[in-house]
């Protein structure tokens, strides 16, 4: 297994139904290890800048009116094989889809407020990283 690092967004529906500490639980508990933590209310130009690869998608517009809806707690995590690990505790993407226990079953209210938004790649995680921590902060 490799040491690697991963972005993980905790929604603003999450923040708000204050599940903050069970979400960071069940990443720990699976061995990964939080580097950086930011609680931050994102401007929606911001969130629009961050999933502009969606952009022109029929959900972009309520995808990022909903991540500026409210404060984002932002994570980078780290571990053997940290964003595999982090995606299959955060569960599939439709909380009806997602297995019993995951984060997203547990805690998810839509496809899009779906409580957690975690790198699916080792490229996005340096972009994403970079997008909110910035080069100088990723180990």
């Amino acid at each position: 297994m490799a040491e690697e690092i991963t972005l993980v967004m905790i929604k603003p529906n999450a923040v708000r139904k204050n599940v903050i500490g069970p979400i960071i639980q069940s990443f720990e508990e699976a061995g990964l290890r939080v580097t950086q933590a930011r609680l931050e209310h994102l401007c929606l130009e911001t969130c629009r800048a961050f999933y502009v690869e969606h952009a022109g998608k029929s959900f972009f517009d309520k995808l990022t009116a909903f991540m500026s809806s409210g404060p984002t707690m932002l994570l980078a995590l780290s571990g053997d094989s940290a964003i595999t690990v982090a995606r299959e505790i955060m569960g599939e993407t439709n909380p009806e889809k997602a297995a019993p226990g995951t984060i997203r079953a547990r805690f998810a209210d839509s496809v899009t407020e779906n409580a957690v938004h975690g790198s699916d790649s080792p490229a996005s995680a340096a972009r994403e990283l970079d997008f909110h921590f910035g080069k100088a902060q990723r180990p």
